[in-house]
């Protein structure tokens, strides 16, 4: 099912004939157009320009994949780039979509475990169920930056295979557990293997896919979220309907789980490659055009060296700050209404059985966000903007909430209201865009990645302590919180702007160019209109660092 899951997804989001728009690359090895030095030039700290002053590292798999490429143009017209883009996305983004589903299912299970008497099972009292979910955050927290660290130095696919059957198994062993301490365990556990997910799945964006691709790709996976509350309380509805067995039905839906996961694990070290300079599963000659196809990225494709100048500038970079305020702000809301979204909807007047289908509904309206912001931001070449217009919906469904009494005449608008709340997947995706598009360097990147995702997991786990029970039904004091959430995500988002429209203007004068270059400039599918080499696009330079890189927001 997982599979065919992710199958479905990649045809009808990326049919074979219409995965892009136009988007032809040419690279030539000459001086003026971007070239692949030999060995020498590329072992050199700036690949044979003394014009930049930078730090020696390039990693040496990069440097000796290019110096054996042989010495002949390299021309990548659309019909190629389509035939290269399918061809990642059946081993790449096949794998991402289907294990961010299968995390996101995992992840919910206690939820259903708990309508499936989990909770008497294990004997478990006070606020012991509410701290198995707490502890998955906290082991976020712990792991996320040995996480990335690992991602950078271990080859990306076998570590992400290894974990992804590590928290299957861990899944599995939840139905053995017969008390707190047990759960508390697997749970934190579970925590430390799944971080690695989105990281990853970040990290081989970057690595696959070009800038204009990004978001729609972030976008496909990141649909799971909505996709899995679709299908999650199917498949729980269905194992609550066996009788007799001799397991629980809370421990059928564990093992049930856990071994599905850790087989697709064990795929996913078979199918997907570590990086395009050692997929096997190719050519030489098309394991070339993948990684030029990225070039222009100036982001590159790997370095294993930690570089203490890299992890400086990311903690001092204002553009990291910016995207990890964003993550939180668009973190808490969303922990709120993950933990309340069915209280919330049972308090508006709906049954058990429409708040259930209800949230079926939520789910396919999550992933309509998802999509839309993540294919507007691709045609108008604008993610910032889209972030900024996503989040609007977010605030009119909260100001209803505050001033909107809850009755039977009123529930309909209420729904809508709430409906409203959904777009800070749209915004989720977006923002991880703008980090995966303006941070270059590894280090910088394993940084910032750090950054934002603790920032994710400390907003989720926030989020839903800021509705208290004596504030029900309404929970006014959440609502103003939010308000006040987004009223900073709003300026975050703004100043992040303009400070990249600056820092491209700094990046152009520094080069003798114009100011203001034509509209066209800004579409990072037409920077040749600058001239732009792209000659350190495999450097490991940081994004302040290379010359050529220019920032899209």
């Amino acid at each position: 099912m997982l599979v065919a899951c992710g199958t479905i997804v990649l045809v009808i989001f990326f049919p074979h004939d219409t995965v892009d728009g136009p988007n032809m690359s040419t690279y030539k090895k000459d001086d003026t157009e971007a070239q692949i030095e030999n060995v020498k030039d590329v072992y050199s700290i700036n690949s044979g320009q003394d014009t930049v002053s930078g730090h020696v590292g390039i990693d040496a798999e990069v440097a000796n994949f290019f110096a054996e490429a042989d010495d002949k143009p390299i021309v990548i017209d659309e019909a190629t780039n389509k035939r290269l883009r399918w061809m990642v996305h059946k081993r790449v983004l096949l794998v991402m979509v289907v294990t961010y589903f299968a995390q996101t299912l995992d992840k919910g299970t206690i939820n259903f475990a708990s309508i499936m008497g989990i909770r008497e099972d294990t004997h478990l009292v006070g606020q012991q169920y509410a701290w198995l979910t707490t502890c998955v955050y906290i082991a976020i927290l712990a792991w996320e930056f040995p996480a990335n660290r690992l991602l950078q130095r271990l080859p990306v696919a076998k570590y992400l295979g290894f974990n992804i059957i590590a928290w299957g198994a861990v899944l599995a062993c939840t139905a053995a557990c017969t008390n707190f301490a047990g759960l508390v365990t697997v749970r934190t556990l579970l925590g430390i293997f799944e971080c690695v997910c989105q990281p990853a799945f970040v990290y081989l964006s970057t690595m696959w896919y070009t800038r204009e691709e990004q978001a729609l790709v972030i976008g496909t996976f990141y649909s799971m979220n909505g996709f899995q509350q679709c299908v999650g309380g199917l498949i729980a509805y269905g194992i609550a309907q066996i009788d007799g067995a001799r397991l629980k039905n809370w421990q059928i839906l564990f093992t049930l789980l856990g071994c599905i996961t850790t087989v697709w694990g064990v795929f996913v070290l078979f199918w997907l490659p570590d990086s395009p300079i050692r997929a096997r599963c190719w050519s030489k000659e098309d394991k070339l055009l993948i990684a030029e196809r990225v070039r222009k990225n100036e982001t590159g494709i790997q370095n294993k060296e930690f570089k203490k100048y890299q992890l400086y500038e990311g903690l001092t970079d204002l553009t990291v700050w910016g995207v990890t305020i964003i993550s939180f702000t668009n973190g808490l809301p969303t922990g709120g209404l993950g933990a309340f979204s069915n209280i919330i909807l049972s308090e508006f007047g709906f049954t058990r059985l429409q708040t259930y289908l209800l949230a079926i509904a939520q789910g396919a309206i999550i992933m309509t966000f998802l999509f839309t912001a993540a294919f507007l931001s691709k045609r108008y070449n604008n993610k910032l903007l889209f972030a900024f217009l996503y989040t609007l919906p977010n605030i009119a469904g909260t100001i209803v909430f505050l001033i909107v009494k809850h009755s039977p005449k009123t529930k309909v608008g209420l729904l809508i209201a709430f409906y409203a709340t959904q777009g800070f997947g749209a915004v989720a995706v977006l923002n991880l865009a703008v980090m995966t598009g303006n941070v270059a360097g590894r280090t910088k990147q394993v940084v910032a990645s750090t950054l934002v995702f603790i920032a994710w997991a400390v907003g989720n786990a926030v989020g839903p302590q800021v509705f208290r029970d004596n504030d029900g039904p309404k929970y006014p004091k959440a609502w103003i919180v939010h308000l006040v959430i987004y009223g900073i995500q709003l300026v975050t988002i703004f100043l992040l702007r303009v400070r990249l429209m600056r820092l491209n203007v700094l990046k152009r004068r520094a080069q003798g160019l114009s100011d203001t270059p034509d509209k066209a400039v800004e579409d990072e599918a037409s920077q040749h209109t600058e001239n732009i080499s792209h000659r350190h696009a495999f450097d490991d330079l940081t994004d302040q660092e290379n010359p050529d890189f220019r920032y899209v927001y």
